[in-house]
């Protein structure tokens, strides 16, 4: 009969090897022995035998409260989700002919951007006979690639979409 699937660890009667090296519950290791052995020794603690690691020669197995080692895992794992940062794409939008000033604006917001690890999607939008000048447009984002070498380097390089050119730079 084959027994259910489980995730985590495997314990007790779901080990299958003849024998595994035991750790009791205070973290003495008792060396190897046979598992119906170090099951029963566990039973007696009110314990269970839990495999730590499957992959030794032969498994590590500890005396261990099973629902109490799956509860701390699991503790574990959410407080390892909860501080985990994702990585968002911010967009700042210019224009070509956009004054010193503005630019500056700009450049600060980018960089803020970059410092909290986001990455930033530079979009430069041409309205009318600005078409006909997309040299001014590849100027200015050569200098905010110039401007945030240090910080940042660039994801994919300028590029014409439609009407408007798009840059993505990303935290080193």
């Amino acid at each position: 009969m084959q027994m259910p699937v489980k995730s985590g660890p495997r314990f007790d009667n779901l080990i299958q090897v003849p024998k595994v090296r035991v750790i009791d519950h205070e973290g003495e290791n008792l060396g190897v022995m046979f598992t119906r052995e170090a099951i029963e020794q566990a039973n007696d603690l009110g314990l269970n035998l839990v495999e730590i690691s499957p992959n030794a020669d032969p498994p590590v197995c500890k005396f261990l409260d099973v629902g109490k080692h799956r509860y701390e895992a699991q503790k574990k794992a959410n407080a390892a989700r909860k501080t985990q940062k994702t990585q968002d794409i911010k967009e700042i939008k210019m224009r070509p002919n956009i004054d010193d000033h503005d630019y500056d604006v700009k450049m600060r917001a980018m960089n803020k951007f970059i410092g909290e690890g986001d990455k930033v999607k530079v979009t430069l939008r041409f309205r009318g006979r600005e078409m006909a000048h997309q040299q001014l447009g590849v100027d200015l984002l050569k200098r905010v690639q110039e401007d945030v070498n240090e910080i940042a380097k660039v994801e994919a390089f300028p590029r014409l979409e439609g009407r408007q050119m798009v840059m993505v730079v990303a935290p080193r």
